[in-house]
């Protein structure tokens, strides 16, 4: 059919008006006026997630049942794919990027099992299903996160040659020629109807906590500074390179708090300051915390510009939205306008896509998880761990002090006594009576932290008693207790309220924060306060997460490279069988006026 030159340019002047129509902002009449005007216009979006700690389908793998909480949210990437795909469909697939701000392949039974079970690693292993998943799914780029590190660094350098986009990590320096040991960014270029395209530079940041929290994969190896310091050094370069768009990616929270101290020059949630310290930045991808910011605005106090930033909910629960507005100015795109929202995974069906790309993977964690290991004579439930003591806690303890003893004996400080601190680190935690399985005791510790052994006095141990209280809110004589209001104090997380077995103590919750513990006692007499003890502690703990006193400076007698849920697997399996008579004591209890609460 011969081509109608004039009916073919009044339909592309059509369609090019629709086009500058749809991408301007303000007024009807402004919009048209812009129209009118012929001003270039594009729009794209770039969706993120984070902390996706090795979810991928709707599974609980330590109840191994779907996964559900009390707000009926889903988790993984299989869920989070079919909302890329719409939003894909509805934008088109090149006005998108699809990023991640870290902590993948740590958290679940199936990123375990990847590490270590079935190791990556091993010559003609596995690919790792994170790898496969987000392959499959088209990610642009991702930043590193802190946990990224848990399992060393072979483990992370393969995954990273299985993924089909950069790892990020521009303040993750090689520690002898400090050189970025990963890309510190990715360029991006997107398509546009007019012509010149618009260069979007994702820049990776991760958490210099990893210094002190997986210090024996990574000393003397990487270190990693300041996110704000790197920010400034890179955000000017990318601009330099082109970038219109700039947009940070960053394993950091927005609140400026940091959860171990002084031991480090840099702050460990920074995502906030970096967006008010460091020009030049659009959009801020904020991950670690595990907190939901659908949409956050900072100015920065250096160019008054405003700066978004959202934190989609972990695990796959939500999916980020930046929707970028460009107008083309004196040459070059500017970003015109930029809004963040989130959207929920489990408004959605799982893609089939991924989930039968990684349904044999599944299966196999699932009957790895399941195979028994043990007995117990009796139920133990973590439901009131917060603020009783109940055993499946001191169970934990049991298990670390034994296993310290026996890496202590014949050692010169073999004669000590031992005491072991443990959290609740999930309230659904149940060891049922009868069988015991993997994922029974894989359940009580869902973290990968290692054990270690410190050198503590008695004056210490009290001090860190005294600090762990802080977890609990001030309750006044006589007033109603109720435990859902008791604990969480000040956004205190369950994980850094520790208890500590081996000495009995009580904690009076009417009293203030900082003279809540009272009489302490070591073998039924008072704990004196130049006594010496091992303590058997995480390496969290021990390195300084949650700042708890004396512990991170305290001399190191002992570590060991398992993580403490494969050292209770294997000793569950060694005993063969658990009876909480044998272990089970109240060794601490809230009061008030020395009257016990519960």
């Amino acid at each position: 059919m011969p081509l109608n030159r004039r009916k073919f340019l009044e339909k592309s002047a059509v369609t090019g008006a629709g086009v500058a129509m749809a991408g301007a902002v303000g007024a009807p009449g402004a919009q048209a006026a812009e129209a009118k005007r012929g001003a270039k216009r594009y729009a794209f979006t770039v969706l993120g997630t984070t902390d996706l700690h090795g979810n991928v389908f709707n599974w609980d793998y330590f109840t191994d049942k779907e996964f559900d909480d009390k707000d009926h949210n889903d988790v993984g990437l299989a869920k989070v794919s079919t909302l890329v795909n719409q939003v894909r469909a509805e934008k088109g697939r090149r006005n998108t990027l699809l990023i991640d701000a870290g902590d993948t392949i740590q958290g679940t039974q199936l990123s375990y099992y990847y590490a270590k079970v079935d190791p990556i690693t091993a010559v003609g292993g596995p690919v790792h299903p994170m790898a496969q998943a987000m392959n499959a799914m088209g990610y642009d780029a991702a930043a590193l996160g802190n946990h990224e590190f848990n399992y060393g660094i072979p483990v992370l350098r393969k995954f990273e040659q299985q993924c089909r986009f950069p790892l990020l990590g521009a303040n993750a320096l090689d520690a002898k020629t400090l050189r970025p040991a990963f890309a510190p960014y990715s360029m991006h270029r997107l398509r546009t109807p007019h012509g010149r395209d618009v260069k979007v530079a994702v820049l990776g940041l991760t958490n210099p906590g990893i210094a002190i929290w997986d210090k024996a994969n990574v000393q003397g190896k990487m270190t990693f500074p300041g996110l704000e310091e790197q920010a400034a050094k890179w955000v000017p370069k990318l601009r330099s390179m082109g970038a219109d768009v700039v947009i940070v990616s960053a394993h950091s929270g927005s609140s400026g708090t940091s959860s171990y101290g002084d031991q480090l020059p840099y702050i460990e949630n920074a995502a906030g300051l970096v967006a008010e310290q460091v020009p030049g930045i659009d959009a801020i991808l904020v991950g670690h915390a595990h907190t939901e910011i659908p949409e956050y605005f900072v100015t920065n106090k250096k160019t008054g510009k405003r700066v978004v930033l959202s934190e989609p909910l972990k695990w796959g629960q939500r999916l980020t939205l930046f929707d970028f507005e460009l107008v083309w100015e004196k040459g070059c795109w500017k970003v015109e306008k930029v809004g963040a929202k989130v959207l929920n995974s489990n408004t959605v069906e799982e893609d089939p896509k991924i989930t039968k790309l990684l349904t044999d993977e599944h299966e196999k964690v699932v009957a790895y998880v399941n195979q028994v290991i043990g007995t117990n004579a009796a139920e133990m439930t973590s439901t009131e761990a917060p603020y009783k003591d109940v055993p499946i806690i001191d169970l934990i303890n049991h298990i670390q002090a034994d296993t310290v003893k026996q890496a202590l004996a014949g050692t010169e400080h073999a004669a000590l006594p031992v005491l072991s601190q443990a959290a609740c680190f999930s309230r659904s935690a149940r060891i049922p009576a009868g069988e015991v399985t993997i994922r029974d005791v894989a359940g009580l510790y869902v973290f990968e932290n290692t054990l270690e052994a410190r050198l503590m006095t008695g004056a210490q141990m009290k001090a860190y008693l005294e600090y762990s209280a802080n977890y609990f809110v001030q309750t006044a004589p006589g007033a109603a207790v109720d435990p859902a209001k008791l604990t969480n104090a000040n956004g205190t997380p369950d994980y850094n309220y520790d208890v500590v077995s081996g000495v009995t103590y009580e904690i009076d919750i009417a009293k203030p924060a900082g003279s809540r513990v009272t009489n302490v006692r070591f073998e039924g007499q008072p704990l004196a306060d130049d006594a010496k003890f091992v303590f058997a502690v995480n390496n969290y703990r021990a390195n300084g997460g949650g700042n708890f006193p004396h512990v991170a400076a305290a001399p190191l007698l002992w570590s060991n490279s398992d993580e403490i849920r494969n050292t209770m697997i294997a000793w569950v399996k060694a005993k063969g069988s658990i009876d909480p008579a044998a272990f089970a004591a109240v060794d601490w209890k809230l009061t008030r006026e020395g009257t016990p609460v519960f």
